[in-house]
């Protein structure tokens, strides 16, 4: 694990508070947040039996409260490693997928293997946790592990582990769906086991870090500084990263995923007067129980007194996704590497994109009369006739999403000039999530054009928050991506609190996060096609502005093109784009990052060339993922859009692994 030269891992803060007001002002807040929590407990405890309401408060209130204490230790001291390690203030077990890591082999447990959760627990979560870790830093490596450039790998390799735990959900019924309920972080507690465990992981987890605290401090210098004093710097980042996995993972075994609490711990500690790596791996874990303690003792009054459920680690993010957006402009730049990209031209696109359109026909056509299990053509008309309405609304639906998710790509990755950037990345998909949460909240059985509605206005929500946020900042296009990650933190945030309630809006939002299109009727799918030929004419008619708006700043505006307003303009179509497919086939297929690209390598350089190329591959992969994921596992349907991610997931991580060019 060898790292690069770079500055100090600490952001640019503001003047930090003397340590004397700062330690007073936590004080006061644990106190407040004790206060509050036993008015909670007391008024959780009315109406009880006396013996019940005993057992509950020893077994049940009291043990959670100090699960909370010690989980937000572990976290914040975990988050504080983490960020000293990587020289990366936005590291975190949420930003890096360590949590999305240890949830996905949790649920594989669960379902193939439930003895392993009942005897090692904590082991499974550590195998998935640090898998996924080293697949960030893996992924990373090829562009020096840039902070940005590491937050957006933990993004892609949590989309993923999700796309992977939603199939194990919807294969396992609604048991596996209690699961996903309970990853949203819940620290509801049957007895003091967990706090026992917890406590011997601080205790030797503390004694690594003040064993570990001078060499890191030498690692906030130079990688050749610290040799050159005989510190192995790949042996203490290796110690480091495996005592905040292990502290991460086995919070999350025991109760879910508890997002930003590490992030927030370790930067709050800084503010709160912590200069030296001695003082921060003390702090860190201080102000992360008392966030969490605060956190979880509003959560039990607003369940105490509301009589409803709240996911702890969901509230936690929707406080961890604007402190992530107050630290972008904060992050340390290093000189990158540009990622692998392929210039190749063809010297005749127009042949190509006739031979695409042929696939493309070819492949609607197959995917019509292929059997139910792939075993051969349907030759019988009666059986044609009779399965013709099933298949041609999805077949519709799923080819104009992808068209138009491929679209949106080509526009975020020709404004932004990363090949990563897409509608799942930049947080348009997930606020298309919470507009359809909060609409499915107030009217749980609304009809297709509310449901388009509410997407929409998510979707242009989110895209307002992060052009907004981005503009006051001043942040470039990449470090826009970042902010639709905070964004969809946000988002998704809200969807699990909504998910929380249960309910039938719980259902189909699971349905639609699925990207199932086997409900799919024919008004929605002749709608989807409408909005394709009404919005994919417009990205066309803008390729010279896409063309203009790769020479740069300084050139666009020497031609007449301010780069803000086209680019607004030209994020918000994609925006609109990806409202309007992801209601069909929900926001995780990864379609908009591949088919842009596959474009790209064909040899269709130009963006108008681009546009048309990745509009048919997006819809010739969405045919042909239905097709297979109808036939696969008959007389089983698996969801369109999560069989797309799964191929997409991989086929990304691959692009990822290639060596820059």
């Amino acid at each position: 694990m060898s790292r690069p030269k770079s500055d100090t891992a600490s952001p640019r803060l503001p003047v930090r508070l003397p340590g004397a007001v700062a330690a007073g002002l936590w004080l006061l807040l644990l106190l407040t947040c004790l206060a509050v929590f036993a008015l909670a407990a007391r008024h959780s405890l009315e109406g009880l039996a006396p013996g019940f309401a005993g057992n509950y408060l020893a077994y049940g209130l009291l043990p959670r409260g100090g699960f909370a204490l010690l989980g937000g230790a572990a976290l914040g001291l975990a988050g504080a490693l983490l960020q000293r390690t990587l020289r990366n203030p936005a590291a975190d077990a949420s930003t890096l997928g360590v949590g999305a890591g240890a949830q996905l082999a949790l649920g594989a447990a669960t379902l193939f293997a439930p003895t392993l959760i009942a005897e090692a627990r904590s082991v499974v979560a550590f195998i998935g946790g640090g898998s996924a870790l080293l697949l960030v830093l893996v992924l990373a490596r090829n562009r020096n592990y840039d902070p940005v450039t590491m937050i957006l790998c933990g993004l892609v390799v949590s989309l993923v582990c999700g796309a992977l735990s939603a199939t194990l959900i919807l294969a396992g019924g609604d048991y596996m769906l209690s699961l996903y309920l309970w990853g949203g972080g819940a620290l509801a507690q049957t007895g003091w086991r967990n706090d026992a465990v917890l406590i011997g992981l601080l205790v030797a987890a503390g004694l690594a870090a003040f064993l570990l605290r001078r060499p890191l401090a030498l690692l906030g210098l130079s990688d050749e500084t610290a040799k050159s004093l005989g510190v192995s710097t790949a042996a203490i980042r290796l110690a480091a990263v495996l005592v905040a996995t292990i502290l991460a993972t086995t919070v999350t075994a025991f109760a879910g995923i508890i997002g930003f609490v590490g992030l927030m711990a370790a930067n709050l500690a800084r503010l709160s007067g912590a200069r030296t790596p001695g003082t921060l791996l003390l702090a860190a874990p201080l102000v992360g129980a008392v966030l969490l303690f605060a956190t979880d003792a509003v959560v039990l009054a607003i369940e105490a007194v509301a009589g409803t459920t709240v996911a702890t680690g969901a509230v936690t993010a929707l406080v961890g996704g604007p402190l992530l957006l107050w630290l972008l402009p904060r992050l340390p730049q290093r000189a990158t590497v540009p990622m692998a990209v392929s210039f190749r031209r063809l010297a005749q696109p127009r042949a190509m994109l006739l031979w695409l359109a042929v696939l493309t026909f070819v492949a609607a056509l197959v995917s019509l009369l292929l059997m139910p299990d792939g075993a051969g053509v349907l030759t019988d008309p009666a059986a044609i006739a009779a399965l013709m309405p099933l298949r041609w609304p999805r077949l519709l639906a799923g080819a104009s999403a992808g068209a138009m998710l491929a679209v949106a790509g080509v526009v975020l990755q020709r404004f932004t000039a990363n090949p990563i950037a897409s509608p799942e990345v930049l947080g348009i998909s997930s606020g298309a999530g919470l507009g359809l949460a909060v609409l499915l909240v107030a009217v749980p059985f609304a009809g297709t054009g509310a449901m388009l509605l509410a997407t929409g206005a998510g979707s242009l929500a989110a895209l307002a928050a992060i052009l907004v946020f981005a503009r006051a900042a001043r942040l470039g296009p990449e470090r826009l991506l970042l902010g639709g990650i905070a964004v969809a933190s946000l988002a998704g945030a809200g969807v699990t609190l909504v998910m929380a309630r249960g309910g039938p809006e719980a259902s189909r939002l699971l349905d639609w996060m699925s990207g199932s299109t086997l409900r799919v009727t024919s008004s929605l799918a002749l709608a989807e096609a409408a909005l394709a030929v009404l919005l994919l004419p417009l990205a066309v008619l803008a390729h010279r502005w896409l063309a203009v708006l790769s020479l740069g700043g300084v050139t666009s505006r020497s031609l007449g093109l301010s780069p803000t307003r086209a680019g607004g303009l030209l994020v918000t179509l994609a925006a609109i784009l990806t409202a309007a497919a992801t209601l069909a086939v929900g926001p995780l297929s990864f379609v908009g990052l591949m088919a842009p690209h596959l474009a790209r390598s064909i040899g269709f350089a130009r963006p108008k060339e681009q546009l048309f190329g990745a509009a048919l591959l997006g819809a010739a992969i969405m045919i042909a993922t239905d097709t297979a994921a109808r036939s696969l596992a008959f007389p089983y349907q698996l969801p369109t859009g999560l069989f797309a991610a799964l191929v997409g997931g991989p086929y990304l991580v691959a692009m990822l692994l290639r060596k820059p060019r």
